[in-house]
């Protein structure tokens, strides 16, 4: 599915299901967890913390999607994601999707206590690395970073092997009424 936009829910869902056994580096040496695990364990922990934000909840679903669909581009993976998504999910959900990567170069250069996994830690250079000030600064004045940060820190924390989280089809309703609302968004 390369470059393809994803056209309707019963195929993110059939995307998303192919993502169990899928992993973030195509040699399984990266995180602990597979694709759909770690999306489900954001999206919990977003819920949890976030239960008013289903267009957050869902971003943190769908947002390491783009290993999957282009594996081995760690800098592009968010962006890869973000496109597949954009037509059916919306531009908010796209927008945080592709803001994830930035938010951990923002966290890495703005938190002296974040913790990251080894993986993140090495992926970060290929990624740009910790932001300078000035990229600090602009990625602040954007409208969508504190909601960025948050799915970045619901990543950080979504990597346990074992955690029981509600799955896939649980997360099918929030799913669904984020794509009813984009296309009646898109409609008007």
């Amino acid at each position: 599915m390369n470059g393809e936009r994803l056209s309707s829910v019963d195929e993110l869902m059939a995307l998303l299901a192919d993502c169990e056994d899928a992993w973030d580096t195509p040699d399984r040496s990266g995180d602990p967890v597979d694709i759909l695990d770690h999306g489900l364990q954001v999206a919990a922990v977003l819920a949890e913390r976030y239960p008013d934000d289903e267009e957050l909840q869902v971003a943190g679903l769908v947002h390491d999607i783009g290993h999957h669909l282009l594996p081995g581009d760690e800098a592009g993976h968010g962006e890869h994601a973000a496109a597949a998504v954009v037509g059916l999910l919306g531009a908010r959900v796209a927008r945080l999707v592709a803001l994830h990567i930035s938010a951990k170069r923002y966290l890495a250069a703005t938190d002296a206590h974040l913790v990251l996994s080894a993986e993140s830690a090495r992926t970060l250079g290929c990624q740009g690395g910790a932001m300078t000030s000035e990229e600090a600064a602009v990625f602040e004045a954007d409208p969508d970073s504190t909601a960025a940060v948050a799915l970045r820190r619901a990543d950080d924390a979504g990597k346990v092997v074992g955690l029981r989280v509600p799955g896939l089809d649980c997360r099918r309703p929030a799913v669904e009424r984020v794509a009813a609302a984009a296309a009646r968004d898109g409609a008007a």
